[in-house]
C-alpha cells in the first residue's frame, strides 16, 4: 500500500485492482475456491455426453481430463491475454457450455455417425465463430443497459437453478442404471429417494451459515476466501457424516497427458457444422452479457475492443476443444458471481485457477477427489454466488430511465418474461423444430433477442449508434491510457 501511494505522489499511474498481482499464497487459496466453485459444472457436460453416448467408462475418463486441461488452456488465455487480439484481461474463468450438449447428441445418435463427426464440427463451428467476432461485436452499441441489466439479471436467476438442484442433492428424477429391466434400459426415470433429503438441506444451510459468518466477522483475507472456507468445512463435515466417497479416488491415474484426436480423425459434415455454429452464436451473447456484468462488478468498461477479445477466446477454446477431444467452450458466469461476493478483483487470480484446472487435466487423481465434493456442499455457496449475479443486473436496470420511458418498463417485464420459459416450462417449445433447440432453450439468448427487438421498436437505433460510437472510443482511449 506505501508503495503504491508513493508511485501516485511521484505521478505513476495507479495499478488497477483488477491487474494487481498478489502474493503466491493469497494467488494459490484464491485459485482453489475459482476452481471448486466451476469444477460440478465443468465437468457435467463430458460426463453427460459419454452417459448418453454408452461410451465405456475409460472414454468418459479422457473426455473429463481434456475437458479440465482445455478449460485451464482457455482461462489462462482470457485472463491473462495472449496478443492483442485474445484474452478479454478480467478474472474469467472457461468452461464447458451446455448450449452445445442436446446437439452434440441428435449428432452422434444419428446413423453412420459418431465422436468424430461432433468434434470435426466444433472444430469447423469455432473457426467460423472467430470470423463473424468482428461483425458481432458491431452490435455491441444496441445493447443499452435497459438490454444488458435485463440479460445480466436473467444469468443471475437462471444459475439459482442450478444452486438450488445442488443443495437438494440433484435432479428430482434419476434414471434406473443399476436396474436390469427392459424398463431401466429403455431409460424410465424414478424419482430421486435424496431429493430435499433434511441431510442434504441441512449440509447446504450448514456451508450458506459459515460463508455468512466468516464474510461477517473474518479478518480481510478471511473474507475473501469465505467460499472456499465453506467449501472445505462443508466437506469434512460430509466426509465425516458419509456423505462423502472416496473408491474413485483411490482407482484413479496419478497422472496422463492430454494427447490430440485420441478418438481418431475428426470428420467433417455441413450439417453437424452448421448446428453447432448456431450453438456458438448462443454462446456469443451469453458470453457479452456476462462480460459487461463482470466490467461493472469489477469496475472496467467492456468496449468492442475487449468484447472482441474475450469473444474471440471463446472460439479460439472451442478450436482447442475439438482438437483434444472435448467439447465448445464458454465463459462461466458461476465465477463472477464469485468475484462480486468476495471483491478480489484481480485477473491474476483466474489465471492462477487457469493454471490448477490445467494441472488437474494432468493429474486423474487430484480432479476425483474434487469431484467427490456432494451437490449439497457447492449448493451452499452456489444459492449466496448466484443471487450475487442477479443483484448486479437489477442494479444496472436502477439506472434505467422508467419516468420519462414508460416503455423501458415493458421491455424488461417482457425480457425476464420471455427469459424464465425455459425456467419454469421447460416443454414450452416441444413442437418447435429440433434445430432451433439451442436457442428457444436459452432463456439468456431468450431475453436478449426479445430485448433487443423490443428496444429497437420502442427506441430506434439511430440515438444508439451515437452513444455505442462514443462508448467504443472511450474503450479505446482507456485501452491506450492502459498501455
Amino acid at each position: 500500500m506505501a508503495n503504491q501511494i508513493d508511485e501516485v505522489r511521484a505521478g505513476a499511474r495507479p495499478v488497477h485492482p483488477v491487474d494487481e498481482v498478489l502474493s503466491p499464497g493469497k494467488l494459490v487459496a484464491l485459485g482453489i475456491q475459482h476452481v471448486l466453485v466451476m469444477y460440478a459444472g465443468a465437468v457435467a457436460v463430458p460426463l453427460i455426453i459419454g452417459t448418453a453416448l454408452k461410451l465405456p467408462s475409460e472414454h468418459i475418463a479422457l473426455l473429463i481430463t481434456a475437458d479440465l486441461f482445455i478449460c485451464g488452456v482457455a482461462s489462462i488465455i482470457q485472463s491473462l491475454g495472449v496478443t492483442r487480439w485474445f484474452g478479454i484481461r478480467m478474472p474469467v474463468m472457461m468452461g464447458m457450455t451446455f448450449a452445445s450438449v442436446t446437439p452434440m447428441i441428435a449428432i452422434a445418435t444419428t446413423p453412420g455417425m459418431g465422436l468424430q463427426d461432433i468434434f470435426g464440427a466444433i472444430i469447423a463451428a469455432g473457426l467460423l465463430a472467430l470470423l463473424v467476432v468482428p461483425f458481432a461485436c458491431r452490435l455491441m452499441s444496441l445493447f443499452p443497459p435497459v438490454v444488458t441489466g435485463s440479460v445480466i439479471t436473467i444469468i443471475g436467476i437462471s444459475l439459482m437453478q442450478v444452486g438450488i438442484q445442488w443443495a437438494v442433492g440433484g435432479a428430482w428424477l434419476k434414471p434406473m442404471i443399476a436396474d436390469p429391466s427392459p424398463l431401466a434400459k429403455m431409460g424410465q426415470m424414478v424419482p430421486n429417494p435424496a431429493y430435499a433429503s433434511m441431510q442434504n438441506l441441512g449440509m447446504a444451510l450448514f456451508v450458506l451459515v459459515v460463508i455468512l459468518l466468516i464474510s461477517k466477522y473474518g479478518r480481510s483475507f478471511l473474507k475473501n476466501i469465505s467460499v472456499l472456507a465453506g467449501l472445505v468445512l462443508g466437506s469434512a463435515a460430509a466426509a465425516a457424516l458419509g456423505m462423502m466417497h472416496f473408491d474413485q479416488v483411490a482407482k484413479a491415474d496419478m497422472f496422463r497427458l492430454v494427447l490430440p484426436f485420441q478418438f481418431g480423425m475428426p470428420r467433417f459434415a455441413v450439417g453437424p457444422i452448421a448446428t453447432l455454429f448456431v450453438a456458438q452464436l448462443v454462446v456469443f451473447v451469453e458470453s457479452a452479457g456476462m462480460f459487461f456484468a463482470l466490467g461493472n462488478i469489477v469496475g472496467r468498461k467492456v468496449g468492442r475492443i475487449e468484447l472482441a477479445r474475450g469473444l474471440r477466446v471463446d472460439a479460439l477454446g472451442t478450436v482447442l476443444a475439438g482438437i483434444f477431444n472435448t467439447f465448445p467452450t464458454t465463459s462461466f458466469s458461476q465465477n463472477i458471481g464469485l468475484v462480486g461476493m468476495t471483491g478480489v478483483r484481480s485477473r491474476w487470480v483466474t489465471v492462477t485457477g487457469g493454471v490448477i484446472m490445467l494441472l488437474l487435466g494432468l493429474v486423474p487423481k487430484l480432479g476425483t477427489l474434487v469431484a467427490a465434493i456432494p451437490q449439497p456442499v457447492l449448493g451452499g455457496t452456489g444459492i449466496a454466488m448466484f443471487g450475487m449475479v442477479a443483484a448486479t443486473g437489477i442494479r444496472i436496470l436502477s439506472e434505467v430511465d422508467y419516468k420519462s420511458n414508460r416503455n423501458n418498463l415493458l421491455i424488461v417485464a417482457l425480457g425476464i418474461g420471455f427469459g424464465l420459459i425455459p425456467l419454469v416450462a421447460p416443454q414450452f417449445f416441444i413442437h418447435f423444430p429440433e434445430v432451433l433447440a439451442p436457442m428457444l432453450h436459452s432463456g439468456i439468448l431468450l431475453t436478449a433477442v426479445v430485448t433487443f427487438v423490443l428496444n429497437a421498436f420502442f427506441n430506434g437505433f439511430g440515438r444508439l449508434d451515437a452513444q455505442g460510437l462514443r462508448d467504443a472510443e472511450h474503450a479505446a482511449e482507456d485501452t491506450s491510457a492502459l498501455r
